[in-house]
């Protein structure tokens, strides 16, 4: 483990309500959605709370590596990695559905060690620190007891190429909408991540993600009891496309769904 200090710990957390200001302050606008290629958009709020992001870090920790959405690829070679999304939620945001976050993840040597989600309009804020536990506004939290995919309150996500690739989805939406409670899709896999290691959903899985979409919470859902894994079980790395993240009880029952989700009718 690295020793994390608490420069690490005041830092991310500046970060976090600082760009989360940003991204307040932009919302009372009238927001120009842009594209960037084709179909991924991107808004003056998201170039406005990376820059803030990525300049506070390089002036405290000038020699860190840094990964970040609108950059689009690590800068810098070091044992300490910053992931950063300035804006988890962009579709929703432009459209003024209050769904949205930032996501700030601290790594070291591979493995997240902090980690940030902030839902400035709800002022949600939610932190986890490796071995140390995980948080909201400061108060411990847990994933949820639900042990039957039966009960089980659940939430996924499409990716911005849905229309055009075959790994849709789709399959598995369907799926998981005959063999569990309820779906949702939020919008934000950052939030539906926080959302399941503080137990208002018991599981999510997606695909075609980008590091940015998991860094910080793969660490809140281990940190608060659950599990994270690839479709199959397998280990999970933010390089991966796919994500599987639950309470732990029900993760089994999901990989079964997501491994015979064509027999499912």
């Amino acid at each position: 483990m690295p020793n994390i200090e608490d420069r690490h710990r005041n830092l991310i957390k500046h970060l976090a309500l600082g760009a989360g200001r940003i991204l307040l302050m932009h919302y009372e606008s009238d927001l120009k959605m842009e594209m960037k290629g084709e179909i991924n958009p991107v808004t003056i709020a998201d170039r406005d709370s990376e820059d803030f992001i990525i300049g506070k870090i390089r002036k405290m920790f000038p020699t860190h590596s840094i990964l970040a959405e609108e950059t689009g690829e690590e800068i810098g070679k070091s044992d300490w990695l910053w992931v950063i999304d300035p804006l988890d939620g962009t579709t929703n945001y432009a459209h003024h559905y209050p769904t949205f976050c930032v996501s700030i993840a601290l790594f070291y040597q591979e493995r997240p060690v902090l980690g940030v989600v902030y839902h400035p309009l709800l002022k949600e804020f939610f932190y986890a620190e490796r071995g140390r536990g995980a948080f909201l506004n400061d108060k411990p939290i847990r994933v949820s007891k639900v042990d039957m995919l039966g009960k089980a309150f659940l939430s996924t996500g499409f990716a911005y190429d849905v229309h055009e690739t075959e790994e849709d989805n789709v399959d598995n939406f369907r799926a998981f909408l005959k063999q569990s409670l309820a779906i949702r899709r939020g919008g934000s896999a950052a939030l539906d991540l926080a959302y399941t290691a503080c137990g208002r959903l018991d599981g999510f899985w997606e695909m075609r993600l980008h590091p940015w979409d998991t860094a910080v919470g793969i660490l809140l859902v281990e940190e608060a009891g659950g599990r994270v894994s690839t479709f199959n079980g397998s280990d999970f790395n933010i390089y991966n496309r796919e994500i599987l993240a639950s309470n732990g009880l029900i993760h089994e029952q999901m990989i079964e769904v997501l491994k015979n989700r064509s027999q499912i009718k």
